[in-house]
């Protein structure tokens, strides 16, 4: 029997089927054969636990592994979070607040979940099985660098040697060779890029270009910009912009750099750069929102206390 509701949602259905050119009728009786959703099926539980393959027999290795893909998925939630932020024309201040936060509580996850690379290994396995990961490296997440470039001007994230040479008129080709983690796959007295590096630009740097170019004037920083005065004012705006700036430069960056240190010590990164200048903060500066700290905060930024 018909009912008012049923009958609102056939007239629903007609008018986004005709959108399409398409058949009410013929969707409705493929319903007839469609399969009821399982929970397996829809989140892909098994094609998701089979991506996980070890290199060797140690069992810490798997802990590694399922590690870093978490953190990859974490990465894709994050980026899911700023395009629809970027590309909102107009995003209102709640928005705006409700989206950064969002990431923040992604990127907070990622930061208490160095836990399970600090306590959770045997620091005799890690020491073994690392050696078979060469050249390989968690610097080559582009994940990682995509977050980067949707967050802050490309100014923000060129070596602090060579932003006077470099401004929004610099090609993106230029400006890409002078971003800061650059300098932790050259090296240092020849300029040479390392097979990590080389390997990483083969793959992404197409990708990478292309990101710049679409981010340039649509960036979280340049968003918060483009904004009427008050709304820049906006008090829970401001704090989830800073709350986003620290968390990500420096209460992540510190999280993952004291647990390389717990395992490596002042040993050799697998890709072979000088990690411990390229993670710390301090060294780089990398600040998403320079004009949302005070010159105190900005002189002191990274420092360990």
């Amino acid at each position: 029997m018909n009912t008012p509701h049923r009958e609102d949602l056939l007239n629903r259905l007609e008018e986004k089927y005709k959108t399409v050119d398409n058949r009410t009728d013929v969707h409705l009786e493929g319903l007839l054969y469609s399969k009821p959703m399982t929970y397996w099926d829809y989140v892909q539980t098994d094609a998701l636990l089979n991506l996980q393959v070890q290199r060797t027999t140690l069992p810490d290795e798997m802990i590694f592994i399922m590690y870093h893909q978490v953190n990859e998925l974490l990465f894709k939630m994050i980026l899911w979070e700023m395009d629809q932020l970027c590309h909102s024309e107009k995003p209102e201040p709640q928005f705006f607040t409700e989206k950064l936060m969002r990431i923040s509580r992604y990127f907070d996850m990622l930061t208490t979940s160095f836990d399970i690379m600090g306590d959770g290994m045997s620091i005799d396995q890690y020491m073994k099985f690392r050696n078979t990961l060469t050249p390989a490296s968690g610097f080559q997440s582009a994940q990682y660098r995509l977050i980067e470039f949707g967050s802050t001007d490309l100014i923000n994230l060129i070596d602090n040697r060579f932003r006077a040479t470099i401004d929004r008129d610099t090609p993106y080709s230029h400006a890409f060779e002078h971003l800061y983690w650059q300098a932790a796959g050259k090296d240092h007295a020849t300029g040479k890029k390392s097979y990590l590096l080389v390997e990483f630009e083969r793959k992404y740097k197409a990708e990478f270009l292309r990101h710049m170019e679409e981010y340039n004037t649509i960036n979280i920083r340049q968003k918060f910009k483009q904004l009427p005065e008050e709304d820049q004012n906006n008090p829970e705006l401001v704090k989830a912009m800073r709350h986003f700036d620290h968390t990500v430069n420096i209460t992540w960056v510190m999280g993952h750099l004291n647990a390389a240190r717990k395992y490596i010590g002042d040993g050799d990164a697998t890709g072979g750069s000088d990690w411990k200048k390229y993670m710390h903060p301090k060294y780089q500066r990398r600040i998403f929102f320079p004009e949302l700290w005070s010159q105190e905060e900005l002189d002191t930024w990274g420092e360990e206390k």
